[in-house]
């Protein structure tokens, strides 16, 4: 839908910066270049605010689980570290 309000808009931009005397062929440019635009809009693989909120919100809460995982890693070899340390106190 905002889509083809961005499309209509530029278009009655367009067709007021066009001369008086190609204005009698609107009709025609009008549809080539509504067509050449949704064409290259659907090329371009453009996707909604909306669209790109949701998969923002889904990297950081991926971020965050990663960054998570990481300090638990991190925590796990520094245990597993000492452990093996104090191991081989013992054996020796």
């Amino acid at each position: 839908m905002a889509k083809d309000n961005t499309i209509d808009e530029f278009l009655r931009q367009f067709f007021s910066l066009l001369p008086e005397d190609m204005r009698r062929f609107r009709a025609e440019i009008e549809r080539n270049v509504r067509a050449a635009l949704v064409a290259a809009l659907k090329r371009m693989e453009l996707v909604t605010r909306e669209e790109f909120d949701v998969q923002a919100a889904l990297l950081s809460r991926t971020r965050s689980v990663l960054n998570e995982l990481e300090q638990k890693i991190t925590e796990l070899e520094k245990e597993l570290e000492q452990r093996n340390h104090k191991h081989r106190g013992d054996a020796e």
